[in-house]
């Protein structure tokens, strides 16, 4: 079987990692070379272009950071879908919005290709550790095809259904998430404004059983004011963007997540795109 794997970022880099830790054969690509310079060293193969990174896989994962960024990348001018072999598998983790993956799943199947929807939850260190959960759309044959490779990324696979359900499920989680980490944010900023001590309010706020249990790997980050990036703030601003792009396509209600959207868009113009989410702490804070 050939394995290929596009789009080496935070996610990607680090799921490719732990195909070649397990003994897969790989071919990668990504669009920024650099990026495949240490899964090069590791042993896997680099690829020169999309187009030729897919050329005898069987199975290719792309992991990417936009919808625009899928679109160009497999379905545009230069786009690898073209490229594929008949009835090779495409497996797009990258997250995207519902109707986005309905529409590029038909495309592929126009192309003569198979294709399955598998978003993750979890960031930087669920990706290195091989602790991602997958979300997946599609056909269960195909499922059941990949199954073996995605244990070796991540602790558990989930199908979902039809293509799309797996993008639905991972705009609702990171939605859940964003707002969980400005609730949190705005509540420790305005405690010490209050007059409590930051210190206090971050090691207490966290026990308590109306915090989110993720938090508690944030708090350094709020302690130090140093925010590493496990998570970038920008993209976490586009998820907003999706989940609120899907709740208006099925006239739904989204008045949290909204607002939401909005101060993320507003702390990435302040200049926190690139940190970890977590710094929405930091705008706030100004």
């Amino acid at each position: 079987m050939n394995v290929s794997f596009i789009g080496l970022g935070i996610m990607g880099s680090r799921m490719a990692q732990n195909l070649l830790n397990n003994g897969i054969s790989l071919t990668v690509f990504n669009r920024t070379t650099a990026a495949m310079h240490p899964l090069v060293a590791a042993g896997a193969k680099k690829a020169d272009s999309a187009q030729s990174c897919v050329a005898d896989a069987d199975i290719v994962f792309t992991m990417l950071s936009t919808p625009e960024a899928v679109e160009e990348v497999a379905l545009g001018e230069l786009g690898f879908v073209q490229k594929m072999k008949p009835n090779a598998l495409w497996v797009d983790c990258s997250t995207v919005d519902p109707t986005f993956t309905r529409q590029i799943g038909a495309r592929a199947t126009e192309a003569g290709i198979r294709f399955l929807e598998a978003p993750v939850a979890g960031s930087l260190p669920q990706a290195a550790g091989a602790q991602l959960v997958f979300f997946c759309g599609g056909e269960a044959t195909d499922v059941e095809s990949v199954t073996r490779l995605m244990e070796h990324m991540g602790r558990k696979v989930v199908h979902l259904g039809a293509v799309g359900m797996g993008a639905s499920l991972k705009v609702l989680v990171n939605s859940m998430l964003a707002q969980s980490m400005l609730v949190f944010a705005e509540t420790v900023n305005l405690g010490e404004h209050l007059g409590l001590s930051k210190d206090f309010l971050l090691e207490f706020l966290p026990s308590l059983p109306v915090i989110a249990p993720f938090v508690q790997a944030k708090v350094e980050n709020l302690k130090t004011g140093e925010y590493p990036t496990n998570f970038p703030l920008s993209w976490m601003q586009k998820d907003l963007y999706l989940v609120c792009k899907a709740a208006y396509e099925q006239d739904t209600p989204l008045i949290l997540a909204n607002a939401t959207k909005e101060a993320y868009m507003a702390a990435k113009q302040s200049g926190l795109g690139k940190e970890d989410f977590s710094a929405i702490y930091a705008y706030l804070n100004k």
